[in-house]
């Protein structure tokens, strides 16, 4: 990928579909890791190597750029790489604690905080194609996340009782699932505010280091063995640091200097389509009809989103 010019190289909506089919593998990548390697341990290896991989391209080719970047610039990095830790080690470790249902149901909340921040702090207008897309999008993610919960039968839809949800150690879990949705919102927004002043390897280079010490010092403090794992849990470890990540993600930052942050935020909930795809290719994970009207809802809003987005002078 290129920053050369204010001219997208690619459409930037393409550029995102394929950002959500990198990031889609997460899932896949780190149920296999999680064999024998902790959550926390995961996140820290994923952001540590995706860090190492752009250090050699951004020492040597930015060092100009990095050298010259105003305070202010490093500040916003860095408080977005704390962000982007903060999300991947509350939403994690929220899974230790709740349902994975009830886990994906509010991390995918996170348009919502974007879209109540995003005129606030940047100024970004929500149309109503991004407002009616929002609200598909997150019904979907809610319908693919209590999928995992609920199922049909003769007596219509059956799920547990919402009680659950508030009882015992899931109250901890569900506030850090919440709280996960909140620092992603935050990763996105500052994205969109930096990205048209910093090229995209000066800034991933900055935000993913800052985010890899952090949920190493978080590992630390929680004594979480870093070595001593089997080759075949690192190459799970590589390749959820080559894919989610450095094409994923940015894809995603790469997208924040043309698109605005409600949409991108948007597009985040096309991951479970991908995941629920992969799934059923390489762990015969059959997706259930709740599920896959979910994914259609999802598509449709995001769809419906971009058609706005297809149409404003920043994308073209």
């Amino acid at each position: 990928m290129t920053d050369e010019g204010n001219t997208p190289f690619a459409p930037p909506v393409l550029i995102l579909g394929l950002g959500i089919l990198a990031v889609s593998t997460a899932s896949i990548f780190i149920r296999f890791a999680q064999q024998e390697v902790p959550s926390l341990v995961i996140a820290a290896y994923r952001l540590t190597l995706a860090s190492l991989i752009l250090a050699p391209p951004a020492l040597m080719q930015h060092r100009k750029e990095l050298s010259a970047l105003k305070k202010k610039e490093i500040g916003l990095a860095l408080i977005s790489g704390i962000f982007l830790a903060l999300h991947f080690a509350t939403w994690i470790t929220s899974l230790e604690f709740t349902t994975v249902a009830s886990s994906v149901v509010l991390v995918t909340t996170t348009p919502l905080w974007v879209a109540l921040a995003a005129p606030l702090f940047l100024r970004e207008r929500l149309t109503r194609p991004v407002l009616i897309g929002m609200a598909l999008a997150l019904a979907g993610g809610i319908l693919v996340g209590v999928s995992d919960a609920c199922q049909w039968s003769t007596a219509g839809l059956a799920c547990p009782e919402s009680g659950e949800m508030l009882r015992g150690r899931a109250i901890w879990g569900n506030f850090l699932a919440v709280t996960g949705a909140v620092m992603a919102a935050a990763y996105v927004m500052i994205g969109r505010t930096l990205r048209p002043r910093v090229t995209l390897i000066t800034y991933i280079f900055l935000v993913y280091s800052v985010a890899a010490l952090v949920l190493i010092a978080i590992m630390a403090s929680v004594r979480k063995p870093v070595f001593g794992y089997s080759p075949q849990a690192y190459l799970w470890l590589a390749l959820l640091a080559l894919f989610p990540q450095l094409l994923g993600h940015t894809s995603f930052n790469w997208a924040l200097k043309y698109l605005s942050a409600a949409y991108v935020s948007i597009t985040l909930l096309g991951e479970p389509i991908g995941t629920i795809i992969l799934a059923y290719f390489l762990l015969q994970e059959r997706p259930s009809l709740l599920k896959l009207f979910g994914a259609i809802l999802i598509l449709f809003g995001i769809y419906t989103a971009s058609r706005n987005e297809a149409n404003s002078p920043d994308t073209s």
